[in-house]
């Protein structure tokens, strides 16, 4: 179904078809300008809207707190299951957390309101790695397992409005030692030139992908994040042994990037007033989020889109594509102290040669059924795989990697209070660094499955409680060659305020 409320700045609801009603609604807030209808029905028809957005979004599950609180909306009209967003947050993000009424600015908001929120996870987990390096073991490696109640890191969110389309996000971010960083930050000009289609962030931020990282409904060490955004092809020792190297090669990759990670930059991004059609192209520092330029001066490239379609009864479907045209290093100037040894000089890398990926995705939904499903291809310069100073030949029987990754996700919530959640990914090398390695040397496989309950729904605060399990299995990346199996169990509570 299709629920449309324009405002000053249309805000269309892909609702899925639990909702056996259907509403047609039409505010439009220049129409209401030129009617005769007396301020007492504005507020009328104001509250009407207010109480619509309500219960039209009031059948999924919990949200960061802060916006809920703010527009005294169930915070289940953003999210179909914390942190996952639904096609409604998805709009509301898109327009720069604003709902698109004249009382979006900050200045209408109670005095007392703080848009901050609180997020961490107490838990209890399990890891094994059946090929762990230890000098006990007479092979080299062995089984090594641990357990015990741990936390996560913590999350310090402030995001909202400066004013009428200037949002912003400030996220200072912890590892589980208390050790901050600065996850996000940034500030976003909505609405450029009176539009949807032109909207102007910088700062540091998640690249817009659609499927989010950041909003991955499971937190275990192998299932927290999405194998096909970060993977890099391993170094096969073997191989490496065999091959005649060049001078100054390190035999580890010069770049650490994740698709997952955020980057910092400029973005442009637009949407259509209904969100179905939307776009983004952002220009990236080449240092995968770090700051103060670590590395060099040249800049990434990310180009995303995506286009929604409503089905009949069946509901909202969307399909979208992304490429990202990265640039890493070689080579660094250097500079030794009196009787030391050269040290690099941060900032000065040169000899860059590029990285690439490249994928396309699908949110398709059928009642109360989410399916995601990926496909990733990547490349890398065997410069970069290796470390290798661009000044230097490659050495014979040294190509370029590339791989393929493909995710899968099933998501499927029943009621308001409970999401299970199904996840397959898989890495396939199709071009190895060494010719000497094994065609299916690197190859990943990752299984997870998992639940999120949900004790009770709030604009104050949310808590889930979760259950996962997840299993990683690699060809023969252990340190003596033989496969290495990575599992996590994970049982916790995941709560925001």
């Amino acid at each position: 179904m299709l629920y449309r409320i324009p405002c000053r700045l249309p805000i269309h609801f892909l609702c899925k078809p639990e909702l056996q009603f259907s509403l047609r609604l039409s505010l439009d807030a220049d129409l209401l300008e030129r009617s005769k209808l007396s301020e007492r029905m504005r507020r009328t028809l104001s509250g009407l809207l207010v109480l619509l957005l309500f219960f039209a979004g009031s059948y999924r599950a919990l949200a960061i707190p802060a916006y809920a609180r703010k527009n005294g909306l169930r915070c289940s009209a953003c999210h179909e299951a914390w942190p996952k967003l639904s096609a409604f947050g998805q709009n509301f993000k898109d327009n720069g957390y604003q709902i698109g009424n004249e009382r979006d600015s900050p200045v209408y908001l109670n005095p007392s309101y703080w848009p901050i929120s609180l997020r961490i996870s107490p838990n209890w987990h399990s890891e094994l790695n059946t090929a762990t390096t230890t000098d006990q073991a007479a092979s080299g490696v062995q089984p090594v397992s641990t357990q015990g109640f741990d936390l996560t890191g913590m999350d310090l969110l402030a995001e909202g409005l400066l004013s009428k389309n200037i949002s912003f996000i400030l996220l200072p971010s912890s590892d589980e030692y208390g050790n901050f960083h600065f996850e996000s930050a940034w500030i976003r000009f909505d609405n450029l030139l009176e539009t949807p289609w032109l909207n102007l962030k910088m700062g540091k931020f998640e690249l817009d992908s659609v499927v989010s990282e950041k909003r991955i409904l499971t937190l275990s060490q192998n299932g927290g994040f999405y194998q096909v955004y970060h993977y890099l092809p391993p170094v096969d020792p073997g191989a490496y042994r065999e091959t005649s190297t060049a001078a100054g090669e390190t035999g580890a990759s010069t770049t650490s990037f994740g698709l997952g990670d955020n980057q910092l930059g400029v973005e442009i991004m637009g949407h259509s007033p209904d969100d179905y059609t939307r776009y983004s192209v952002s220009i990236l520092t080449s240092s995968d989020g770090s700051v103060n330029l670590p590395t060099n001066k040249s800049y990434d490239t990310f180009i995303t889109g995506s286009r929604g379609f409503n089905v009949g009864t069946i509901g909202a479907q969307r399909f979208g594509a992304f490429t990202y045209i990265g640039q890493a290093p070689t080579r660094y100037l250097t500079q030794t102290p009196p009787a030391g040894v050269p040290t690099v000089i941060p900032g000065s890398g040169y000899g860059n040669k590029s990285f690439t990926r490249t994928g396309a995705y699908a949110l398709l939904s059928y009642h109360a059924l989410d399916l995601v499903p990926m496909y990733t291809h990547a490349t890398e310069s065997a410069f970069v795989a290796l470390g290798i100073p661009s000044n230097e030949s490659l050495p014979g029987g040294v190509h370029s990697p590339a791989w393929n990754g493909r995710m899968l996700e099933l998501d499927y919530t029943p009621t308001l209070q409970f999401v299970a959640i199904l996840r397959y990914e898989d890495i396939r090398n199709t071009a190895q660094t060494f010719t000497a390695s094994a065609r299916n040397y690197g190859d990943l496989d990752t299984e997870t499955v998992g639940g999120r309950f949900y004790p009770f729904t709030s604009s104050r605060d949310g808590l889930a409680l979760c259950a996962e399990y997840s299993k990683a299995h690699s060809i023969g990346v252990s340190s003596i060659q033989g496969n290495q199996t990575t599992r996590s169990v994970l049982m916790g509570v995941d709560f925001a305020f």
